[in-house]
């Protein structure tokens, strides 16, 4: 087993009585200091205190925001994002983390799912929100846009016609700054997020974080990392978008209660940006997926950026692969410490400690207070060095799925531990390495696509008579939708078609990237359609 004496074996959850106190406690100590710049616009830790104290307050007083209510967030990397965060938090309000890429079918699913009365929302997808809030309980649309949170005034995609009674940010702002603002008493026990995640029904679930679950995720990850991170000398660039789990608490809130400078990056996709976001920053920590990595690596500018300062390199969301560390390794002297974990454990399950000094090829080694077994096809734990399904039990792990009693009894063993559906085994070392995945879940780019919402889509197109979707390598986003097609008799229906009408009712990276028409699916005795049938043959 690795020698773990550098590692605490435990922290204490308790230590604070909720993450808004680590990040007040965060904003008086770094007051000074930079906290967030973005699109050329830079907030103070003070700055942010105060813009977020006064959102808190108009969310109280304006709108009645109760503790516990739950507030949707349908944003890209703004400062509004963290400013509306801030202030949901500091209300004692749910914040209901949206990605701004859904279609109507699927926010209206999470809005009505999670009961959200209120929804902070990019104005650039204001028609997404306008389409579904007939159909919600949305009572309150408050309007994002580049500049909120600062005197500049950015250009900003116009609102939809149809949201006669939007509120813009910073009118709320301003408004709140009048406003007296009570702080809420908050626990461990009371919740401060629901992260929604693909479900085997189709329809995705929200896992119910805790306070006590981030705060003891950001201490664990704090102490893991210990090697490479200094309190108030931390800059880091967040590419990776801060409505998904990985981004929202390691690059915000960890490195928030170190007084690091947080350079957000709204479009990863404009590389270009990017890489001007990476030369003005100078990093010393940096997140990301294998995909962004390797695209990074590739860019004819990377050689500009100056990676001198850069401590840590962190990946997750899907497996780094090991010429992707290489390459990133040559340009900027750090190769990337892998990490796993999931939205039901608030993160992080393991990481590759700061002392070690290559890459692993492993996802590293259980966080403090993190327990791992590895079960086999009967439930009984696997024999050394032998694969079973990973199931975790610690302080990070979710209460369970908002209102889904029958999901989390499927979702725990009988002594609690957390069933991940990913099949793992470790190595003499006490490493990790995640070797399969016993859902059929699809990992693109980082972003988790359940196969049976792709067919419930699908399946509704005329001409279509069933379908199975399975992942199949892709250079560029590690797996690709792949969906296998039987038509009606006498349909005509094409790929270009079924690709279109999917395109309507399916985020872009859970559209199919591969049709293929067969004559018949593969199916057991019973007529389940095997998968597993398909993927070794696609």
């Amino acid at each position: 087993m690795q020698d773990r004496t550098a590692l605490p074996d435990h922290i204490d959850p308790d230590s604070y009585p909720s993450v808004t106190a680590m990040l007040e406690e965060a904003m008086a100590r770094y007051a000074g200091q930079p906290a967030f710049t973005c699109l050329g616009q830079t907030l103070s830790f003070a700055d942010v205190e105060q813009q977020s104290r006064n959102f808190a307050a108009y969310l109280q007083r304006t709108l009645g925001v109760k503790k516990g209510d739950r507030i949707a967030v349908m944003s890209p990397n703004l400062l509004a994002f963290a400013i509306a965060f801030l202030g949901i938090a500091r209300a004692g309000a749910v914040q209901v983390n949206v990605n701004p890429m859904y279609t109507p079918r699927e926010l209206e699913h999470q809005l009505n799912d999670a009961g959200v009365e209120t929804i902070i929302a990019y104005s650039g997808i204001s028609a997404t929100v306008a389409e579904v809030m007939p159909h919600t309980k949305l009572k309150t649309v408050i309007i994002a846009t580049p500049g909120d949170g600062t005197a500049a005034r950015l250009p900003s995609p116009p609102v939809d016609t149809r949201l006669t009674s939007a509120v813009t940010l910073a009118d709320a702002l301003q408004a709140g700054a009048s406003l007296p603002f009570e702080p809420v008493a908050l626990t461990g026990d009371d919740l401060l997020f629901l992260q929604y995640t693909g479900g085997t029904t189709g329809l995705s679930k929200g896992a119910a974080l805790s306070h006590r679950n981030v705060v003891a995720n950001i201490l664990q990850f704090k102490a893991i990392v210990a090697d490479c991170v200094i309190a108030g000398e931390e800059t880091i660039v967040t590419a990776l978008p801060l409505y998904h789990i990985f981004a929202l608490t390691v690059n915000f809130l960890s490195f928030f209660t170190v007084g690091a400078h947080n350079w957000l990056v709204p479009n990863p996709r404009d590389m270009d940006g990017f890489i001007d976001v990476l030369k003005a920053a100078r990093p010393t920590a940096f997140t990301g997926v294998n995909t962004l990595y390797a695209g990074l690596v590739a860019h004819p500018r990377i050689g500009e950026v100056d990676f001198s300062r850069l401590r840590l390199a962190a990946g997750g969301g899907a497996a780094v692969i090991e010429a992707t560390s290489a390459r990133w390794m040559a340009i900027t002297g750090r190769f990337i410490r892998e990490g796993y974990g999931l939205s039901e454990t608030s993160p992080i399950v393991t990481f590759t400690p700061g002392d070690i000094t290559a890459f692993t090829g492993t996802t590293g080694l259980p966080l403090p207070d993190t327990l791992i077994k590895l079960l086999d096809e009967d439930g009984n734990e696997a024999a050394p060095g032998a694969p079973g399904e990973v199931c975790v039990k610690g302080p990070q792990v979710m209460r369970g799925y908002w209102q889904q009693p029958e999901a989390n009894a499927a979702a725990f063993t009988a002594d609690g531990y957390f069933r991940t559906g990913d099949v793992g085994q470790f190595d003499a070392r006490g490493f990790l390495k995640i070797v399969d995945r016993k859902k059929d879940m699809i990992i693109v780019s980082g972003f988790n696509v359940f196969p049976n919402e792709i067919e419930a889509v699908a399946s509704s197109c005329p001409g279509l008579q069933e379908c199975a979707c399975v992942g199949v390598p892709d250079e560029k986003t590690g797996e690709a939708v792949k969906l296998y097609v039987v038509r009606t008799p006498q349909a005509q229906l094409t790929e270009a078609e079924l690709a279109e009408f999917c395109r309507k009712e399916l985020t872009a990276y859970k559209v199919p990237r591969q049709i293929a028409f067969v004559d018949a699916l593969p199916k057991s005795a019973v007529g389940k359609i095997l998968r597993r049938e398909l993927r070794t043959h696609a």
